[in-house]
């Protein structure tokens, strides 16, 4: 009989999970707690308790192509970022076209997950579920996961003195829907990250006047790239990861803070940061600038404490509020499996952020638990893919040991690296850890067996964006469609903008390999540097 596999949650995640259990021939079982799919990603005004949310005007910061799940192409025409609605219109396409509903049971909760008797002889778990208020215990042979990390709202009022005598009114951003309660009130948001800069931007549209506080400051970069590309296929690609390795950090940081004070100089705005741009998560707004320069944002320092109306500043400058958005982040929270997983300071101790190193038996892993410079859901998806591998006794683990081992070593370079922060426990690189989990499944691309077999395709995964259907191209989950996908993508980027096609003659259907002479470039550059040092 085929192992099952029970999987909480029906978010991007558990989709992709139902499906990589599919195509290992195991007997996937989804527990959503809710009536629908999507997660995060589905908005609801009043949204279920326990349910991650986001408001109603959330765009994606990572592009269609960087986003999509590697054997399912987002259609041409949807935008290269897109709405909340058309991320929920590609989910729903993709469980239509992969038969995957028929594996959730809506509206039940998981209560609890616990080893059964004999796990160290049989790895199964005891899972108890409640729908309409009846509990339901049944046993399986492993599970998935899949709840994500932005559920648990991280409120730290106990580091604001003072807030409890606040009249106005205070939110964390998960609850807030949209700008209309701010509609001529005098707002601060709290943190810079990417939802705190939007929520600075969108409530300064309706607000007499927003103030958005930081501890340190920020890197700000733009969706738009060179020539219009999505920022993410432009900076994510393989040569450019190359390079990355090659040249030093402090020169790599040098270069791209160049490239964005080039835009606009943050230390003018107020934003620049002790810290070089990769030692904290980006972030990511087109019209936070503009919001700056035109006075309807500004930019303080943190706040030390609050009065009943209003808040003084590190600086000593005290500003009148009526309303405080707190965007400062979200907890890891598994209470369905006390006793098994123990988090500490929002740490969970995972080899390769999955799997718990002290089981007996590895049939625990948790999918979606990181914080990627890229895409979330390529990367859920390979983790699913080695996950069902690993559950179906395709592939082993290493030693408890080894994997302490490792999960010491990434937890101390990435203390060395990112300033401390509730959000940089779960911190990933895109294509380093994506080849990662690629080599454990035997999918990652081999580069030299490409440029001496298919030359025009190495190209393309050399120097353009390192795109999820690149793991695809051969070992377990083959797709034969994969090779198709990568040399049409920037097709299906341009389909969306180009509305004007035919009225405007010079628009070429042929795109200029920007990102391939660019790299050229650098290595040019690289190799003269480095023969040229003393």
């Amino acid at each position: 009989m085929a192992k099952r596999v029970a999987i909480i949650g029906g978010g991007s995640s558990g989709l992709c999970a139902i499906k990589a259990c599919l195509q290992e021939g195991l007997e996937p079982v989804c527990f959503e707690r809710t009536g629908d799919i999507g997660g995060l990603w589905r908005f609801e005004e009043h949204p279920e308790e326990g349910r991650a949310s986001i408001y109603r005007s959330v765009i994606i910061n990572t592009s269609k192509e960087m986003m999509c799940f590697s054997d399912f192409p987002i259609p041409d025409d949807f935008p290269n970022y897109m709405h909340n609605s058309k991320i929920m219109e590609y989910f729903r396409m993709y469980a239509r076209h992969f038969d995957l509903l028929r594996h959730i049971r809506f509206r039940t909760s998981v209560c609890r997950v616990s080893k059964r008797p004999d796990f160290t002889t049989t790895g199964q778990w005891d899972v108890v579920t409640e729908r309409d208020g009846k509990q339901e215990a049944a046993v399986f042979d492993a599970v998935l996961v899949c709840t994500g990390h932005h559920t648990e709202a991280h409120l730290p009022l106990n580091t604001f003195p003072g807030i409890e005598k606040f009249k106005g009114f205070y939110l964390h951003s998960r609850d807030y829907k949209d700008a209309w309660a701010f509609t001529d009130k005098r707002v601060i948001v709290i943190g810079i990250g990417n939802s705190g800069s939007d929520l600075a931007v969108e409530i300064s549209h309706t607000a007499k006047q927003v103030f958005l506080s930081t501890r340190r400051g920020a890197w700000i970069l733009n969706r738009v790239g060179d020539q219009g590309y999505p920022i993410d296929v432009i900076f994510t690609t393989r040569m450019k990861a190359f390079l990355k390795k090659l040249l030093s950090p402090s020169i790599v940081c040098h270069l791209a803070e160049n490239q964005l004070n080039a835009r606009f100089d943050h230390s003018h705005y107020g934003l620049k940061p002790k810290h070089r741009i990769f030692n904290q998560h980006p972030t990511i707004n087109d019209d936070l600038p503009n919001r700056i320069i035109s006075g309807r944002v500004q930019v303080k320092p943190n706040v030390q404490e609050f009065t009943e109306t209003s808040a003084i500043f590190e600086d000593g400058t005290r500003e009148d509020i009526d309303a405080v958005v707190f965007a400062t982040g979200y907890s890891f929270s598994f209470p369905f499996l006390e006793g098994c997983v123990k988090v500490v300071e929002n740490q969970i101790p995972l080899y390769k952020f999955m799997f718990p190193p002290d089981l007996e038996k590895p049939t625990l892993a948790f999918i979606g638990l990181i914080q990627p410079l890229g895409a979330i859901m390529p990367i859920s998806e390979l983790q699913c893919r080695w996950a069902t591998r690993v559950f179906k006794g395709l592939q082993d683990l290493p030693p408890s040991a080894d994997m302490l081992a490792d999960i010491t070593q990434t937890k101390e370079k990435m203390a060395k690296r990112y300033v401390k922060s509730q959000r940089h426990t779960i911190q990933v690189d895109y294509i380093p850890y994506m080849d990662e989990l690629a080599c454990q499944v035997g999918v990652k691309p081999n580069l030299l067996a490409l440029f001496l077999t298919d030359p025009k395709l190495a190209l393309e995964v050399a120097f353009g964006p390192c795109t999820p259907y690149q793991y695809r191209l051969r070992g377990p989950g083959e797709w034969e469609g994969a090779r198709a996908a990568i040399l049409t993508q920037r097709q299906r980027m341009l389909r969306p903008l180009r509305a004007r096609a035919r009225a405007c003659p010079a628009c070429s259907s042929t795109v200029p390999h920007v990102f391939m002479v660019f790299s050229i470039g650098l290595i040019v550059a690289t190799l003269i540097y480095v023969l040229l040092s003393p």
